[in-house]
Formats: structure tokens, C-alpha cells, sequence
């Protein structure tokens, strides 16, 4: 089984759903917008794949931060903007039971990675 975190609605997280299900792969959702953006998970991945890796610089709720909002360069300031807008983290973000990491949806990753 695979945790998936995201916000239902974003055509990225319909994707790694849909490809989930087309291949018959079981997943727990945790959506953000309803359970919020839990924080050990957050340091958890900053650690793991680098703050860097889960801000999504290209998406309308980073184009509407403030530049000071934008000036990121410490993990805690990226956790903390993470926190406050959540939609800012790059989606689907997976996690395997052996608490393996993948950010983004990709076919061909999630076929070498969810398999």
C-alpha cells in the first residue's frame, strides 16, 4: 500500500489516481486541503529529497506569494511557507510502507516505483 498526498482537485494527483487504479495498486489519500500538511512529514521529505524538490515554483499559489513569501533560502523558511500554503507543495507526493519518496507523476517512475 502507498500513502499519496496531494489536493484532490489538481490534474496531477487525477493522474497518479487514475494510473493507481488502471493498474490496480491500493493507496491511502491524504488531502491537504481537508487534513492539512502534516508538519514531521514535511521535514521528513526536506531530508530526504531537499526542500528544493518539493516547492512548486511554476503554480498559481506561488505567483501570488508575496516576493519576500518567495525569498526562500533556508528548509525552515520552505517549511513554513509549505505549512501556511499547501498548495505551494509539488504534487503527488508518494511514500511507500519502507518510506521510499517519489514527488511528481510521472508513468514511467510510478511503474518502477509503486511496483
Amino acid at each position: 500500500m502507498i500513502r499519496i498526498y496531494g489536493i484532490k482537485n489538481c490534474d496531477s494527483m487525477k493522474k497518479a489516481f487514475a494510473w493507481c487504479e488502471e493498474h490496480g495498486i491500493e493507496y491511502e489519500f491524504h488531502d491537504y486541503k481537508k487534513q492539512g500538511v502534516p508538519r514531521d512529514r514535511l521535514l521528513l521529505w526536506c531530508r530526504t529529497l531537499g526542500w528544493k524538490t518539493l516547492i512548486n515554483t511554476k503554480g498559481p499559489t506561488w505567483r501570488k506569494l508575496t516576493p519576500e513569501e518567495q525569498d526562500i533560502t533556508t528548509q525552515s523558511k520552505a517549511v513554513a511557507t509549505m505549512m501556511e500554503h499547501a498548495s505551494v507543495i509539488r504534487r503527488p507526493v508518494v511514500e511507500t510502507a519502507e518510506g521510499q519518496l517519489l514527488v511528481g507523476f510521472d508513468p514511467t517512475m510510478f511503474e518502477s516505483f509503486v511496483r
